[in-house]
């Protein structure tokens, strides 16, 4: 870097902090976070408003820009991130995913995105993952798991942090990073997939929200997110207390648990305790109450979800592989 670009970059980090100052004091979860970090950067305006903010606050992010390859020219989209990135002073990281044609296409492209930015933050030696959701996001994602029938979990939304990924801008609207890109002269990428109703999460935006917002006579947004803030941490506590109550600590090698103690809880949460069990990917509802058959001795196997098979033998369950040969 030449002295003069050098000059430019630091002038434009002071006045990007300066422009910024309002809406990083609104910054959230960011307790023990250090720099580096990775931010997750599509170019929209969350993710560009994001990567400003972590700059304003010496977080020395590095703009990772995942390409799911979903879209003709989504490739050129990295290089508008690339550019911005040069402006603030950050650095810039391109990844590429592959997401086959199939049902459920959202989800997966999300799931490719996660690992693909968990491989960039460690990569980088990052200590956190920053990704752009808003208050705003949030609402949506309630009201989406609502239609899922996600449960008390479900509607407690998106967390705050969950192991290495952390979202700052769930104090912040969509509206203030619109004006926050604005203000700093950024020109954030139109995403067409953004605006297609087809995708359930743009349906509930455009045309869910806003009427029943009209037919309540006011914002909902806020009352969705503090929801979602009163029932997960009320979700948490309940799943602290299954795992307190089972399985007990481990008295044998093979992972597995005994099977009466649970069988003999009240169902509510028999339930989470298997979820917690169960770990990853979440099990649902079904698969939940089968596994309770299971311990109770009604059924001597069964399957979950993610090529698992939860069995019982001699009073205890145990979670293996369903993959022929195992």
């Amino acid at each position: 870097m030449t002295p003069a670009t050098d000059r430019v970059t630091r002038e434009t980090v002071a006045l990007t902090g300066e422009v910024v100052s309002p809406w990083r004091d609104r910054l959230r979860h960011l307790e023990g976070v250090d720099a580096p970090v990775v931010v997750a950067c599509s170019g929209g305006p969350d993710s560009l408003a994001l990567l400003a903010l972590a700059v304003a606050a010496n977080l020395e992010p590095i703009a990772v820009h995942v390409d799911h390859g979903l879209r003709a020219g989504s490739d050129r989209d990295a290089a508008v991130v690339a550019s911005v990135a040069a402006r603030l002073g950050a650095r810039f990281h391109a990844e590429r995913v592959t997401v086959e044609p199939g049902p459920n296409l959202e989800a997966r492209a999300r799931d490719a995105r996660y690992e693909a930015l968990e491989r960039a933050r460690a990569r980088v030696g990052a200590t956190a993952v920053l990704v752009g959701h808003t208050a705003d996001d949030q609402a949506e994602t309630v009201l989406l798991n609502l239609l899922r029938g996600g449960a008390l979990a479900g509607l407690g939304g998106m967390p705050p942090r969950r192991g290495y990924l952390v979202r700052p801008l769930l104090g912040l609207r969509r509206t203030d990073t619109v004006e926050l890109c604005a203000r700093l002269a950024l020109e954030p990428i139109d995403d067409p997939m953004n605006a297609d109703p087809a995708f359930r999460r743009v349906w509930l935006r455009r045309e869910v929200i806003p009427a029943l917002e009209r037919g309540a006579g006011r914002d909902l947004v806020p009352v969705l997110a503090r929801q979602a803030d009163v029932l997960r941490a009320e979700s948490d506590f309940l799943d602290e207390l299954a795992r307190a109550a089972w399985p007990p600590p481990p008295d044998a090698d093979d992972g597995s648990a005994p099977a009466a103690p649970l069988a003999a809880m009240p169902p509510v949460l028999a339930r989470r305790a298997v979820r917690c069990w169960l770990g990853p990917p979440p099990p649902s509802f079904d698969e939940v109450e089968r596994v309770l058959t299971v311990a109770r001795g009604e059924a001597r196997a069964t399957e979950i979800a993610g090529g698992r098979r939860v069995g019982r033998s001699a009073g205890r369950i145990a979670v293996e592989s369903s993959a022929p040969g195992r």
